[in-house]
């Protein structure tokens, strides 16, 4: 494969330094709000968010935010809520119960069953993510969770953000917590304030979130490892570089640390599109203008490859959260890739319709994790068990097999569950059950 790369991000190395201290700040933290509970919890809120106010919020509070947004403002909240909303029960109905008769008498079968909590993470810091609120609330309401607590940082003097408070109500929350970072993490995890401890939790955040998010893991679920927010766009001769430059820079203002990739089959499109940039940066106001800027000299690559076939190889490899096709033969694009946190067909189909109010989660992975996994889904938060049951009757091929298969392995007690059973269902009957039987 020919790949031309004419912009290149900055070595990977050149951030470990920080990776490493996020890793160590985060650590301490958790393990002194776990000790400390509430109270430690509330002093890190005082500390790092200058917020000693309530944590839970009342009724009336959330009245109150609500009161305070216009109609239309909560109607476009409204009108995303219902997107999200209806996407996840078509994702719900997708997923099936069954039960089989693999054999006579030998019955399987699978079940769905929602989780008890979700902790939903809902970042209010440089930006209100309304939308996240939305994405993330909604699904495990929809899911059937019976329980979902959500946080988001709370502002001096004003707490959480009106318009988030008014989301997290209307998508179904059912405890709302002023607390945010590492802090509401653990408050989340830990069940404290609440009394619900989550068994998943999910949502962006920043390094400092999703660090707590990558500890806490295994002690209970999170909804992926997530760094840095991302953009790939593939792009041949007919595409436009002027929306092409609008919508890598469009995801490049979430942060410094935000990567932004073009791959194109056109030379001249990738220069126009590098050229661009500097004025579409230009007429953002701060403090976007100064994270787009960072991230598109940092993190932003511009690659030229000889074919189409060519640009599904490097963009499999990147392997990108979003990813848009500004190209011809939109179908074959969507036959062809396979990695991806969630794909964008077409000039008329930007990542932000997704972000916010399309229908589909933004909740996503990054950092090459969509080779293995997709975003946040009603699957997400329902666990698929399995169980079986089987007569006597059954007993008479499975246990001998089993039997057999345990001594293979040199585990003993497995074969004498199997023999057990079959010397009190056919006690007239030898059977062939391995060296040690």
């Amino acid at each position: 494969m020919t790949v031309n790369m004419i912009k290149e991000s900055i070595p990977k190395s050149a951030v470990q330094s920080k990776v490493d201290d996020t890793q160590r700040i985060v650590l301490e933290m958790l393990e002194s709000i776990k000790a400390g509970g509430e109270q430690k919890a509330l002093a890190y809120a005082k500390e790092l968010d200058n917020w000693s106010g309530d944590v839970v919020l009342s009724q009336s509070q959330i009245d109150r935010a609500s009161e305070s947004l216009s109609d239309d403002l909560k109607e476009d909240i409204q009108f995303a809520h219902s997107r999200v909303k209806a996407f996840a029960e078509h994702q719900l109905a997708s997923l099936s119960e069954f039960e089989t008769e693999l054999a006579p008498g030998v019955v399987a079968g699978q079940r769905l069953i929602p989780i008890n909590t979700a902790g939903c993470y809902v970042p209010g810091g440089r930006y209100a993510h309304v939308a996240s609120a939305i994405m993330s609330i909604t699904t495990a309401k929809t899911a059937g969770v019976m329980n979902v607590v959500a946080c988001s940082p709370p502002k001096p003097g004003v707490g959480i953000n009106p318009a988030i408070a008014y989301t997290a109500s209307l998508c179904g929350a059912d405890s709302i917590l002023a607390l945010g970072g590492v802090q509401g993490v653990a408050a989340l995890a830990y069940g404290l304030f609440t009394g619900h401890e989550a068994d998943i939790l999910v949502g962006p955040g920043n390094r400092f979130v999703a660090e707590a998010k990558r500890i806490l893991f295994g002690r209970i679920g999170i909804d992926l490892f997530a760094g840095p927010t991302e953009i790939l766009v593939i792009a041949d001769s007919t595409a436009d570089p002027e929306i092409v430059a609008s919508d890598l820079i469009g995801q490049a203002e979430h942060g410094p640390d935000s990567p932004a990739w073009l791959v194109t089959t056109s030379m001249e499109l990738a220069q126009q599109v590098i050229d661009l940039a500097p004025g579409y940066i230009a007429r953002l106001p701060e403090p976007n203008r100064s994270a787009a800027e960072a991230a598109w000299r940092d993190y932003g690559e511009v690659a030229v490859v000889d074919t189409p076939e060519e640009a599904v190889l490097l963009s499999d490899k990147y392997a990108p959260e979003h990813l848009e096709v500004h190209a011809e033969d939109l179908d074959w694009w969507l036959s062809q890739l396979t990695n991806y946190g969630s794909l964008f067909l077409g000039e008329q189909t930007t990542v932000a319709y997704g972000d916010k109010c399309s229908g589909t989660n933004h909740i996503l992975p990054t950092s090459g994790a969509a080779r293995y996994t997709g975003g946040l889904s009603v699957g997400k938060f329902i666990k698929t068990v399995t169980y079986q049951k089987m007569n006597e009757a059954a007993n008479r091929s499975v246990g001998a097999v089993a039997s057999r298969i345990s001594r293979l392995e040199g585990m003993e007690a497995h074969a004498l569950t199997g023999d057990d059973r079959l010397h009190k269902y056919f006690p007239d009957e030898e059977f062939r059950l391995g060296n040690n039987a």
